[in-house]
């Protein structure tokens, strides 16, 4: 794990003493409709707060190579991302060939964690994340998940490398049977959230949105009261309670009942343009 010295502009420091917000979206459900579309009502709100000096950045399970797209459509450029739930961040950095270069890293070996959840799901597919964002996966996933580097191995392969995160699928189970089994597996040296379908997350153990938003707030020197999080997913969880101890954490209205729980505000469903809603309100 490393980074750079933290270097802030004179303007920077005065958005951060002028009511400066860091703003931390994360992408599908919620930015983004489960078609890929963004509403226009989203894309003006999110131009407006950039516009208006506030740090807009985006908080995501996705790989790199599938969040760096969606900054261009958003015609953002923040200076930090967080992807693959908080294990990799990103640093802006005009030299580098996406203009970002991988700043902070946080990685685990997957080997036990692998063998412990293949012994309890049959048929279910893996994919790994490597330090460089490369994908070693055993059976095909989604394209937005995964990205563009990345090829089909054998089970044995994602054993061979250090992970910053581990997914698993298994479509042969539905949400309730998956929670049960996960819950049996008892995941206690890593970090893990349940996605929206038989879908489980894997970060390295203590890593997850959160732990990667504070310290880009406090590279930014933003205060906690001045942190607004909105999330629909269990991978969000983490993230929007961290918002709501002294900020705002924002569930979208379809998110599940305990991601409503975790924040201290909730809004209206992707396709009411919930986000929009909360962020005319800064």
């Amino acid at each position: 794990m490393s980074g750079p010295e933290r270097v802030m502009t004179s303007s920077e420091s005065a958005a951060a003493t002028d009511g400066q917000w860091l703003v931390a979206l994360d992408i599908d459900g919620t930015t983004m409709h489960e078609d890929g579309s963004i509403s226009p009502a989203v894309h003006a709100e999110i131009t407006r707060l950039e516009a208006a000096g506030h740090q807009v950045m985006l908080a995501t399970g996705r790989s790199e190579s599938a969040t760096l797209p969606v900054l261009d459509r958003l015609g953002i450029t923040p200076r930090y991302v967080v992807c693959s739930n908080g294990a990799i961040t990103l640093h802006r950095d005009p030299d580098a060939p996406t203009g970002y270069r991988r700043g902070w890293i946080e990685s685990f070996d997957p080997t036990d964690v692998l063998s412990s959840i293949r012994s309890h799901l049959v048929g279910a597919r893996y994919a790994v994340e490597d330090e460089e964002g490369y994908y070693r996966y055993t059976e095909p996933f989604p394209d937005a998940t995964i990205g563009l580097d990345s090829e089909r191995v054998d089970f044995e392969e994602l054993l061979r490398h250090k992970a910053t995160r581990v997914v698993v699928i298994s479509p042969d189970h539905d949400m309730e049977d998956f929670l049960g089994v996960v819950e049996r597996m008892g995941l206690h040296k890593v970090s893990y959230a349940i996605g929206w379908t038989a879908w489980l997350d894997i970060a390295p153990d203590g890593v997850n949105k959160a732990t990667a938003l504070e310290r880009v707030r406090a590279e930014l020197d933003v205060p906690r009261s001045r942190v607004l999080a909105v999330g629909d997913g269990r991978n969000d969880i983490d993230m929007l309670e961290w918002a709501s101890v002294e900020g705002r954490g924002v569930a979208m209205g379809s998110s599940p009942a305990e991601v409503i729980e975790a924040a201290n505000e909730t809004t209206g469903a992707v396709h009411e343009d919930g986000l929009a809603q909360t962020l005319s309100t800064l």
